[in-house]
């Protein structure tokens, strides 16, 4: 799958509609996949019985943009609560870290023809065709052995300084953020006995599709974290979730003001997920949940803070575009500013899902707040 370069954008559209129609619409046979809202439990803007019979199930609601975190949030629960990955599982991180190098890498190679920028090393045009010719259409997990063949000419590549330059561009065109990291690694990544370690694990990149969730227990009360796919095509999967939440963690990619979707090509990403946020924060479903908002990648926040200007893509900006605080505190402001209901504060945290320290800290932070806003309905019979 090849770059495609696009001029950056400014639309400032409402791309949130699939939301807005499963939450309006809910009745209406279709939409979403259901007959009707009374069918799921839903009467009257309020949670269910079925939720005062689970009355002590806190369960959280994972939503947010594509590439927002979610996913790595929820491998995160699993680290921190002690269940470990079992063989079948790494053998499949393994599969999709080789697919994001490889893929990644081709993208790269695509760009930097693309971006018209020169290779440094003339030997190289070989390995980036080389690369190119790799296709894996049927799905089918890349075998060790096989990518063993692609490790010389992959450290090549990265190596080259057209390559990059084409990487100091990506906010340009798509690329995952993780294929820096597997490239780094590539030395271990490319032995054949390599098994992912957690790290890698955190970074590896697969879209959700569907529905994911982990149970786990704290001091004696049951917790399920659900996490839907963020992407346009799975947010109609999103209102089959919503019945007996406790809290939503509405997770944003803050280091993306730059950048655009991989669904259109021209909306700004931080636009769509402040869209979005609008849209749930708004619904009269939610006006007894907790939602608290975690602005996400703050690792990459840091860095792009300092080369890259906020105010090109949100002129409104007030401040210094390159200071973080600054940064900091116009992102809160902008999702702030889409709620009506002004009666509760807007919970937030700034996070690094890769983290594990970090969210350990963050994560228990946020479960005493769901705890104290819901204690009437999570109490101890």
């Amino acid at each position: 799958m090849g770059a495609e370069v696009q001029p950056e954008a400014q639309h400032r559209v409402d791309a949130s509609t699939v939301v807005t129609e499963c939450l309006r619409g809910a009745g209406s046979p279709g939409i979403c996949g259901l007959a009707d809202a009374g069918s799921q439990g839903w009467k009257g803007g309020h949670l269910s019985s079925k939720r005062r019979a689970v009355r002590r199930l806190v369960k959280i609601l994972l939503l947010g943009a594509g590439e927002s975190g979610k996913s790595t949030f929820l491998k995160q629960m699993r680290i921190i609560h002690g269940r470990e990955f079992d063989q079948k599982a790494l053998l499949e991180f393994r599969d999709t870290i080789f697919d994001n190098i490889l893929k990644g890498s081709r993208v790269l190679v695509d760009a930097r023809d693309k971006l018209g920028i020169p290779w440094q090393y003339s030997e190289n045009e070989k390995h980036g065709m080389f690369l190119l010719a790799f296709e894996n259409k049927a799905g089918l997990p890349v075998e060790p052995a096989t990518f063993q063949l692609y490790v010389p000419a992959l450290s090549a590549l990265w190596r080259d300084s057209g390559i990059r330059e084409a990487f100091s561009r990506r906010s340009e065109f798509q690329l995952g953020e993780s294929v820096k990291y597997f490239l780094d690694n590539l030395d271990r990544i490319g032995q054949l006995n390599y098994f992912p370690s957690k790290q890698d694990i955190l970074l590896a990149r697969k879209a959700t599709k569907g529905i994911v969730e982990h149970d786990f227990v704290i001091k004696k009360i049951p917790f399920k974290m659900v996490d839907v796919g963020g992407q346009r095509s799975q947010r109609q999967k999103w209102f089959q979730c919503f019945d007996g939440i406790t809290s939503i963690l509405f997770m944003v990619s803050s280091s993306e003001y730059d950048q655009v979707l991989m669904e259109d090509r021209r909306t700004n990403r931080l636009v769509e997920s402040m869209n979005i946020f609008e849209t749930i924060v708004n619904n009269k479903l939610f006006f007894n949940v907790s939602i608290i908002l975690f602005l996400n990648k703050m690792d990459l926040l840091v860095e792009k803070v300092e080369t890259v200007s906020i105010k090109k893509h949100f002129p409104d900006f007030k401040g210094d575009p390159h200071r973080l605080e600054d940064v900091q505190r116009y992102l809160v402001q902008c999702f702030d500013r889409k709620r009506r209901n002004r009666s509760k504060p807007l919970f937030h945290h700034f996070t690094t899902a890769i983290d594990t320290e970090n969210i350990r800290f963050v994560f228990h932070a946020v479960k005493d707040t769901i705890l104290q806003e819901n204690l009437k309905d999570i109490m101890l019979q």
